[in-house]
């Protein structure tokens, strides 16, 4: 039986490099096929559990600043081309990161601070400190 996902976030694609350190083993710049204020897919990245948690870095380049998002991520799908992970403990300077990195490749940029006002205001926002 087939689940329907139901996002609650806008998702971009977005190909970055992505390390990901989990408790037996790490993965260093794999790439990433699309992003949320909560998730990332993974490409190519297969063997693990849901519910497996790792550290996560997001590696950003471009002109002459290399910039790494830091956070805490839990596989929450694996398919055959990959993983997907739910993204917490995200400290302020890389959600501000992330948050224009959406914004920026939505076709409304405003539509990423709506849906987290509607989060604040539901009390569903990312839990910075799980």
């Amino acid at each position: 039986m087939n689940k329907k996902i139901i996002r609650k976030n806008s998702r971009v694609p977005f190909k970055t490099a992505i390390t990901m350190r989990f408790a037996d083993r790490s993965y260093e710049h794999r790439e990433t096929s699309d992003l949320s204020l909560k998730g990332v897919s993974v490409i190519g990245v297969t063997g693990h559990r849901v519910g497996e948690q790792c550290a996560v870095e997001l590696h950003l380049s471009g002109g002459d600043s290399n910039v790494s998002l830091k956070m805490q991520g839990e596989v929450v799908r694996v398919g055959p081309s990959g993983l997907a992970l739910h993204l917490f403990a995200i400290d302020l300077d890389s959600f501000s990161h992330l948050k224009n990195i959406i914004a920026y490749n939505l076709d409304d940029p405003d539509q990423v601070d709506k849906e987290f006002l509607h989060q604040l205001k539901t009390g569903k926002t990312n839990d910075l400190d799980r």
